[in-house]
């Protein structure tokens, strides 16, 4: 296949507004997470150091609770109205709860009712950015030709991680010369209605729109009684792939994504814990974490551009196995070598090589049914954000205080497993008559 692809005009225009609406999109986002050093402190009750982690990963994992019911409604309406409404909903959705916690009173002005209500937003903000990427992924995935798909779905990725890049700009800035915090959430809003607008100009994907008029051509052309038989055929094809092939995707899909956010609690949230408690202030680990995240920017960025020459699953598959080295040697300098620059090198070193589906994504969407891709898609990345942050952010506070930093094997392993299994699974998919092949020499 020819590697000299040419994008017309709406591709490319769809292309810059959806990376720009993702960056927006995920600096709101990431602000409050990278705030929360300090927000929390504003927002939540003060306790012993105890409950004060428990109540710090509470606010942490409730960006990520409801999204699995977003899933579902910003599934179907992804799958039933396309996905261009979708990802201008979203942004509309951000931006609203950017004003809201921009004029949101503090604990000491309302007691418990700022911690809700804080709660809330992040909630919203959470379903919202997950239409956002999941959409963004999709449109791209159904608009563009293979190769250049991959790099171009993977650069919405290397958006959001740019955003998290500039709310850490921010947040720096704003905690080093005790500015206002106020004034970051309403530059977020702003920021979020302009994407919004500038979202409308985007044209629906062809791949959803050709399905629409073959269906609409279909029964407009046949008579009542065909119609229902026709739909009833759907129902039973749907019901029996549900229950095959496409329900094993999703499952595999979703052993794919829960790698990914228990590498993010601890690149994050669990190494900035150990650096407040070696004491270092809040500005000095949100310094560290922004130097992380270029490191995970510049990783993110280089393989999306590998990846139009070099398949995405090999990418996926030699960054696993550095990863698995890795995380083999982790608690044993956390142990004996718990400094600041050994804390630093632990964090860069997870998010360069975590384990993640960028920039594969667009060959795990493919495998997904057209009508049902959006709310597979965005249910797996829901229910695997959800479970894997709760259970890390809980669960680490535990295993650590029993198990010592060996505790974090008990966590990384199992996901290091299922991602590979995940893999593997796509593989055959892609390539079945290597497969085959590898079957009929086992058997021979």
């Amino acid at each position: 296949m020819s590697k000299s692809i040419s994008l017309n005009h709406s591709q490319k225009e769809a292309i810059g507004l959806l990376q720009v609406g993702t960056f927006l999109e995920y600096f709101d986002l990431m602000l409050y997470v990278h705030m929360a050093v300090l927000l929390n402190e504003l927002f939540f009750p003060k306790t012993d150091p105890h409950t004060a982690t428990l109540l710090s990963a509470f606010a942490f994992c409730s960006t990520f609770v409801l999204r699995p019911f977003g899933a579902l409604i910003f599934g179907y309406l992804g799958d039933q109205f396309g996905r261009k409404s979708t990802v201008i909903v979203t942004t509309m959705l951000m931006a609203m709860s950017c004003v809201i916690m921009a004029n949101l009173p503090t604990y000491a002005q309302i007691g418990i009712s700022a911690a809700w209500v804080v709660t809330i937003c992040r909630m919203v903000q959470g379903v919202a950015s997950l239409g956002e990427i999941v959409g963004a992924e999709l449109y791209l995935t159904e608009s563009l030709p293979i190769p250049i798909r991959y790099p171009y779905v993977a650069l919405i990725a290397v958006s959001s991680v740019l955003g998290t890049v500039m709310a850490l700009v921010i947040a720096s800035i704003f905690t080093s010369f005790e500015m206002n915090w106020r004034i970051a959430f309403w530059v977020g809003s702003c920021i979020a209605a302009i994407g919004s607008v500038a979202r409308t100009r985007l044209r629906e994907t062809p791949e959803f729109v050709d399905m629409k008029l073959r269906i609409k051509k279909s029964l407009e052309s046949s008579t009542k009684k065909e119609i229902a038989q026709a739909k009833k055929l759907m129902r039973t094809a749907a019901s029996l792939a549900n229950k095959n092939e496409n329900q094993k995707s999703a499952t595999m899909f979703f052993l794919i994504q829960c790698a990914w956010p228990i590498c993010f609690y601890f690149a994050y949230v669990y190494c900035s814990n150990l650096l407040k408690a070696g004491g270092y202030t809040v500005e000095e680990v949100i310094h560290q974490n922004l130097v992380v995240t270029v490191v995970q920017l510049l990783s993110l960025a280089s393989v999306s551009i590998l990846s139009y020459w070099v398949h995405p699953l090999k990418i996926l598959k030699t960054k696993l196995f550095l990863f698995g080295l890795f995380i083999i040697v982790c608690p044993f300098i956390l142990k004996y070598f718990p400094t600041p620059l050994g804390i630093f090198l632990l964090q860069a070193i997870t998010v360069a090589l975590a384990p993640d589906s960028a920039p594969a994504v667009p060959i795990f969407l493919v495998h997904l049914p057209t009508f049902k891709r959006f709310t597979y898609a965005s249910f797996t990345y829901a229910i695997s954000r959800a479970c894997m942050y709760i259970v890390t952010s809980f669960g680490l506070i535990y295993l650590t205080t029993w198990f010592g930093h060996w505790g974090l094997w008990l966590v990384f392993i199992p996901s290091v497993a299922g991602f590979f299994l995940g893999v593997r699974y796509f593989e055959k998919l892609e390539f079945p008559a290597r497969a085959q092949a590898k079957q009929a020499h086992r058997l021979a």
